[in-house]
């Protein structure tokens, strides 16, 4: 490790705080402020080690009898030869040491959209989740609280997206050093507007062309969308792992999927979310042909006759 050298001082999650670059050996730490380099840190010695070259060239951190000493890998130890990578605790605070030959990484290709941060898209994604709060309101409104039942749907549905978009925020904030947090919250209105839209369009076109498959296993765009949104958060704060991240989502979202199958499967007997389209609309929404009532007479027969064979079924299996 060829000088100049620098101190890093470091936070609990590795990132670097402080540097402070030394030209010549030996190199004092400590609380005083003769020292090379001043540790502000009330658990350490005002003269707490030595950063000396080794016997054999290698650089050589010493603790001078102190109380604390010097904490590496859990252990304390009397001196310590310095890697590169070498983290050492002193008191509460953590150093490493590093020469002007250390090897860095190559420049990462900068992916970050940087026009979606800060109070644009914050703005929107507030608007999005307040204008879904809304109309959830307006969709379930019996006429009987008024205006007070959409004040507090919108004040309720702002409230939830701030709080989450805060915690994502803290996380990116400790874990990618930016908050980001006005596109946590776009993020979160965009996959609110998703979960809800998808619902009110499914069963709008179930019930116009009968597709009864799109409200049946709608749960499953549910989750899709849900992995989804959780995927963005997360590739925000950790951009540079985007692929695996990627794979970590699909991976839950068919993990909650098949979840989801076998817990219909085991309470109702059918895979299906329900039984029956539950959507009920206008008739002049439909699209579809109606079925005539022969077909129906016939289907209703058809069921009949099997539900009537299965009750004998299991009259004679009975002792």
């Amino acid at each position: 490790m060829n000088g100049p050298w620098t101190i890093e001082m470091l936070a609990r999650n590795g990132e670097v705080l402080h540097r402070h670059r030394l030209a010549s050996l030996p190199i004092r730490l400590g609380r005083a402020y003769d020292n090379d380099f001043i540790v502000d840190d009330e658990y350490a010695a005002p003269h707490h080690a030595v950063i000396e070259a080794g016997p054999d060239g290698e650089l050589l951190l010493r603790d001078l009898d102190t109380r604390n000493g010097i904490v590496h890998k859990g252990r304390r130890v009397k001196a310590l030869a310095l890697g590169g990578d070498t983290v050492v605790r002193m008191g509460h605070t953590s150093l490493r040491v590093r020469g002007a030959d250390h090897p860095v990484l190559p420049e990462l290709r900068d992916r970050t959209m940087h026009g979606w941060e800060g109070l644009l898209p914050g703005a929107a994604g507030t608007l999005l989740t307040g204008l879904v709060a809304l109309v959830v309101a307006w969709l379930t409104d019996r006429g009987v609280y008024g205006l007070e039942r959409y004040v507090q749907a919108l004040a309720i549905g702002v409230g939830i997206c701030l709080l989450w978009s805060a915690l994502w925020a803290f996380n990116n904030r400790l874990f990618g050093r930016h908050a980001r947090l006005g596109r946590h919250v776009f993020i979160f209105g965009c996959g609110v507007a998703a979960l809800v839209g998808f619902r009110l369009l499914a069963g709008v076109l179930a019930y116009a062309y009968s597709w009864e498959w799109l409200t049946r296993y709608g749960s499953h765009v549910a989750v899709a969308t849900v992995a989804g949104t959780i995927y963005f958060h997360l590739a925000t704060v950790k951009p540079q792992l985007r692929r695996r991240l990627r794979a970590i989502c699909a991976g839950l979202a068919l993990l909650a999927s098949g979840l989801v199958l076998v817990g219909n499967e085991q309470r109702y007997g059918r895979m299906a979310d329900e039984l029956y389209m539950s959507v009920l609309l206008p008739p002049e929404m439909r699209a579809s042909p109606d079925a005539p009532v022969a077909d129906y007479i016939g289907q209703v027969g058809a069921m009949r006759a099997g539900i009537d064979a299965e009750r004998g079924r299991k009259a004679v299996e009975q002792p």
